[in-house]
């Protein structure tokens, strides 16, 4: 007898259709998996013969062959563990074929007949609902994750018992309603009314939340920079429905989904420690799963004590800012995943922090200095968009009972400045000012003439880089959003270049 059952494989973000294709005839009991499966898949027998048994299932004494469709693809993982059972199912005459045709099974069954969690089970059910398919079980833990498509019925499923009395009319497992996301919480317990003094340096990071830009912050121990760049979650737009699927069809594959919250509404904000490898920055593994990069996508990677990273690690940021993906080649295939974040670096100005301190004396050699600032190789420095210095607090500021503005205060004005950008934009592809493509630059750029002869004299005087005159017209561009102007006046472009001189300061002198 011969049955086809539906399933899904994953490779990286991308999911695909899998064919579990089952035939039994006469002959010595057997037990084969072909089509190109690794150890895991091969183990499925002995875990779906034990699972039998524990619920009084008897195993076909036949000659049982499944092939895994396309065989030209590699399948990994304990994936089809349940959908290789239901096939079982068919050919013992236990299932009925019309309430399977249109339906896919995902789930690793154990040894007593329970069905366990996987990863990566939102990517696959969007795909599943792309191919038309009307139905996808899915483990039970997995099943408000599941629920996040809508257009497919998603069951789930705790054990291949109560699989068989579904599946026989015997008890109906009821399908879950759709998931509807709560309110997000965009706040915590972080808020920038924490902060004193730090004027400056909050409406540089705020120009940098309504318009997507990188930021590197400068200043001495204590200043406050930690401080500032944990609290840009509380500021940062709100997410788009397209931005939370993609950036919850990553934390899927990485496992990194809460069960009972499984959109993700809020932009990560990830903050690896400076001992992270190159790897778990970018990914890897030999089935690579997503890095640090990978996972800010559509949100923040801060990068605490920056010179303190490794230089691989650092240099491995390059591509992925320029890009916005990241591509993990290994022998059996390259995966591509999105890289699309905001990136805020904070540093001290020299190993023991206080070079061009006003109060206190630096200790460090000349040499110690440049070396230590070296460390910021000159093509990653140009990545930056801003640069803010964070200078000691004084103690008039620190002490004052005047309350500082709030996040929520700040994150309006971010928002109304990135709805003028989604509306610029709508169509392109292009979702903030910092993603402007050079081809758009002019038209969406316009600059005053005194805005015009300003650049042109800066542009010559200081020697810019290609990188950085696009870096200070999307910089200005946003300043010009946030004060509702269309023309990026002489002022903006004023304030955009001054975004862009540390590095003359620290670096330039060395």
């Amino acid at each position: 007898m011969f049955a086809s059952i539906n399933s899904l494989g994953l490779l990286g973000l991308n999911a695909y259709p899998v064919y579990v294709e089952i035939e039994a005839s006469k002959g010595i009991p057997s037990f084969d998996i072909v089509g190109l499966a690794d150890a895991a898949i091969k183990e499925s027998r002995e875990r779906i013969r034990s699972a039998f048994r524990c619920c009084g299932i008897n195993f076909p004494q036949q000659r049982v062959l499944v092939n895994l469709a396309p065989a030209d693809v590699k399948k990994t993982g304990s994936v089809h563990d349940l959908a290789i059972a239901v096939a079982l199912l068919r050919v013992m005459g236990i299932a009925d074929d019309a309430r399977l045709s249109k339906a896919a099974f995902i789930g690793e069954v154990s040894l007593s007949g329970e069905i366990r969690c996987l990863q990566g089970v939102l990517p696959m059910v969007i795909k599943a609902m792309e191919q038309g398919l009307e139905q996808v079980y899915v483990p039970a833990e997995n099943l408000r994750e599941a629920s996040v498509v809508e257009g497919v019925s998603c069951y789930g499923v705790n054990s291949i018992g109560e699989l068989v009395f579904h599946l026989t009319g015997k008890a109906q497992i009821v399908p879950a309603a759709p998931y509807k996301p709560g309110r997000p919480d965009y706040f915590g317990s972080l808020d920038f009314a924490d902060v004193k003094g730090q004027m400056a340096a909050k409406k540089a990071l705020e120009t940098a939340a309504a318009g997507g830009h990188n930021v590197i912050m400068v200043g001495s121990p204590g200043s406050g920079k930690s401080m500032l760049a944990k609290r840009m979650p509380s500021i940062l737009p709100a997410m788009t429905f397209e931005e939370s699927i993609e950036t919850t069809n990553i934390h899927s594959v990485a496992g990194h989904i809460d069960k009972n919250e499984p959109l993700i509404t809020t932009r990560p904000f990830r903050a690896p420690h400076h001992t992270v490898s190159a790897a778990g920055l970018a990914g890897g593994g030999s089935i690579p799963k997503p890095g640090e990069i990978s996972l800010a996508h559509n949100g923040l990677l801060f990068l605490d004590e920056l010179p303190e990273f490794s230089r691989s690690a650092l240099e491995i940021l390059r591509q992925p800012l320029e890009d916005r993906v990241v591509t993990i080649s290994r022998v059996s295939g390259s995966i591509t995943y999105p890289s699309s974040f905001m990136l805020i670096g904070a540093m001290n100005p020299c190993p023991c922090g206080y070079y061009g301190h006003p109060t206190r004396k630096c200790i460090c050699s000349q040499k110690q200095v440049t070396n230590y600032l070296n460390r910021i190789s000159g093509p990653l420095l140009d990545r930056f968009d801003i640069h803010i210095e964070a200078l000691p607090v004084e103690y008039s500021e620190i002490s004052s009972k005047e309350k500082e503005e709030s996040s929520a205060a700040i994150r309006a004005r971010v928002q109304k400045a990135r709805d003028i950008q989604t509306e610029r934009y709508r169509g392109t592809g292009i979702s903030c000012n910092a993603l402007i493509t050079p081809d758009m630059l002019n038209k969406v750029c316009i600059l005053a003439p005194g805005a015009q002869k300003l650049m042109s004299a800066v542009f010559d005087k200081l020697g810019m880089s290609g990188r950085a005159y696009e870096k200070i017209m999307k910089v200005s561009r946003t300043i010009a959003d946030m004060d509702g102007c269309g023309t990026i006046s002489e002022e903006h472009i004023s304030l955009a270049i001054q975004y862009r001189s540390l590095d003359r300061k620290y670096w330039m002198g060395q």
